[in-house]
């Protein structure tokens, strides 16, 4: 069975950082597009970033560019979200997912997508609370 469990959530100070883990079980990472989530009270989930399978292509929003960065370590197949310079607004639960890489690949390569739509397999979410 496809696991995906995250952790690393918790209470933050603006400005602070946090790393957020994702654990996956029940297949290799190294074969799948990695994507990261967020869903704040009363608001719509967004992609907050991801990483194609070949780790070339990584896509991440204007709201959090040059703070967040993804990272994979497919020998522990676990994948990392960064988060640093935190502001409140990054208040949020936290979700990793994944799909198959053969679902991400066009005529120009493998790509990853923000949309929660693209993906199969999610976790189930950590709390990130940004506040003094």
């Amino acid at each position: 069975q496809l696991t995906l469990v995250e952790s690393g959530g918790g209470l933050v100070q603006p400005g602070g950082s946090l790393r957020l883990s994702c654990a996956a079980s029940g297949f290799t990472i190294d074969t799948y597009a990695i994507g990261w989530f967020r869903q704040a009270l009363g608001k719509e989930r967004e992609g907050v970033g991801c990483v194609s399978y070949t780790n070339s292509i990584t896509n991440y929003p204007d709201s959090v560019k040059g703070r967040f960065a993804i990272s994979r370590d497919n020998a522990k197949n676990m994948i990392y979200l960064q988060m640093n310079s935190l502001k409140p607004e990054d208040t949020a639960v936290y979700y990793c997912a994944s799909v198959r890489a053969s679902k991400m690949i066009s005529r120009d390569g493998y790509y990853c997508s923000s949309r929660p739509g693209d993906y199969a397999s999610w976790g189930q979410g950590t709390q990130v609370t940004v506040s003094s």
